[in-house]
């Protein structure tokens, strides 16, 4: 049976007292009583903050929000995956749909950001999503086989060692929300993408719903038999909400 999972994505959000403030408010409320995995991925340069926020047995775990392709060099402005591990991150996003469509990152580009996570011992929470324009003129499962399918021909992914996330790019930051039962065809969708790989990895891999997943909506996409959790965008910054949403996975 494959564990829930919860991860905040903070995007660029927060300041130096309030990251302090609401990452020990999480780590308390994150305790034994909830059975899922908890991460948040906070923005670079919080992740000092983060790392001390956190104590060392809490079941919270810290992750980044995109990581370069590369491991070191002449990269000005870029974070490797290496730097990444140096802070005790566990995770890392990769292709959220606002890296894919405002800086233009490609899944050529997000297939080698997912090797250097896996390389340095991160798990990549690997994105996929369809635009509003692509939701409405039908071509939702022609757009995930795309992103999917090049993971998926990279014989060098570790198929065991990654999260998938569906976030339908209509639904992020805009209160629409897919319905369980459309999230589900998705995911479903997706899982046998991967079974066509890998039936093995196909039954283990965790595959994550995001798009204005909030605590009074969350019981019923979390109910679905193949959404394992979710990735939470403004309900991971206020505590009492993204706890809640943990409690329901």
């Amino acid at each position: 049976m494959r564990q829930p999972l919860v991860v905040g994505n903070w995007k660029m959000n927060g300041s130096l007292a309030k990251t302090g403030d609401l990452l020990h408010t999480l780590s308390v409320g994150i305790n034994d009583k909830i059975a899922c995995e908890v991460g948040v991925c906070v923005p670079f340069v919080y992740l000092n903050v983060a790392k001390f926020a956190v104590s060392d047995d809490s079941l919270l775990t810290i992750g980044a929000q995109t990581v370069s392709e590369y491991d070191a060099g002449a990269y000005t402005g870029e974070v490797s995956a290496r730097m990444l591990a140096d802070f005790g991150c566990s995770w890392v996003l990769v292709g959220h749909s606002e890296r894919r469509t405002i800086f233009n990152e490609k899944n050529k580009e997000l297939v080698k950001k997912t090797l250097a996570a896996q390389k340095n011992g991160l798990t990549p929470i690997y994105c996929v999503g369809e635009t509003e324009a692509d939701y409405k003129s039908g071509e939702t499962f022609s757009v995930i086989a795309e992103q999917i399918n090049a993971l998926l021909n990279c014989d060098e992914v570790d198929l065991t060692q990654l999260v998938l996330a569906y976030e339908p790019v209509w639904a992020i930051g805009t209160g629409l929300t897919a319905s369980p039962e459309e999230a589900q065809k998705v995911h479903v969708f997706i899982r046998d993408l991967v079974k066509v790989k890998n039936v093995e990895a196909a039954v283990k891999v965790r595959i994550l719903y995001g798009g204005s997943v909030k605590p009074d909506n969350a019981l019923a996409l979390f109910g679905q038999e193949d959404i394992d959790g979710g990735l939470i965008g403004g309900a991971s910054l206020d505590a009492k909400a993204f706890i809640s949403i943990c409690q329901k996975a």
